[in-house]
């Protein structure tokens, strides 16, 4: 037993420090930064990628809200000039909203007309697509087309606005939906001869727009 009690203390006796300990800290961290990313400690802060304003814009989207805004301005005031830069640019997005804004005034009005205005906006943008190619010596596309249409239909929604508040089948109905497809053929002729420089050739363009945009004062009055 003796023996044992001197072995002891030689046995539990140890030359492993604290700088040992830090030693082998540092050493482990050499061989992450080495082999991998080193786990980050409790006390780092977190550092975050800095993102460009721009890089934020809705153009990211494909939707340009300036572009927007600017067409719908032409479109509500004849006798602004339009900017065929702009008049250029496919843009969708306004079109598709004011032709669901026309079906849910409609709607509002007990007209469930959907698949007619859907319809008669396909097919006459074709037909002026076709009809702008053979009179324009420059081609244009049929997105452009279907975009120039599209926001002149704002004002017709203005007057199937106004036939859910009252009855368009009279005299002042009438007048209002000539107006109506006067404003809104006279604006697309308008961007058309803009976009494609067709000075003088205004009238021919409003003439076939105009019996569009009959087919939808029709669909609004009765």
């Amino acid at each position: 037993m003796s023996n044992l009690g001197e072995f002891d203390p030689d046995f539990y006796q140890s030359n492993y420090t604290i700088d040992n300990q830090e030693q082998s800290c540092n050493d482990s961290d050499a061989y992450g930064n080495v082999y991998g990313a080193r786990i980050p400690q409790a006390n780092e802060q977190p550092q975050f990628a800095f993102v460009p304003p721009e890089m934020l814009t809705s153009s990211e989207l494909g939707i340009n809200f300036d572009h927007i805004w600017q067409k719908t301005l032409t479109v509500l005031n004849p006798l602004k000039p339009a900017d065929g830069s702009i008049m250029n640019a496919t843009d969708l997005a306004g079109p598709i909203l004011f032709c669901v804004a026309l079906g849910a005034t409609l709607l509002l009005a007990g007209k469930v007309q959907f698949g007619y205005v859907y319809g008669l906006s396909a097919i006459g943008c074709l037909g002026i697509y076709a009809l702008l190619n053979l009179m324009s010596s420059s081609q244009v596309s049929y997105g452009c087309v279907a975009s120039v249409l599209g926001y002149c239909l704002l004002p017709m929604v203005i007057l199937s606005s106004c036939a859910v508040f009252f009855s368009l089948q009279g005299t002042t109905g009438t007048v209002c939906a000539l107006v109506i497809i006067g404003w809104c053929s006279f604006s697309a002729s308008k961007i058309f001869i803009s976009a494609l420089d067709m000075e003088g050739q205004q009238l021919l363009i409003a003439y076939p727009c105009a019996l569009l945009y009959g087919l939808f004062a029709l669909l609004t009055v009765f």
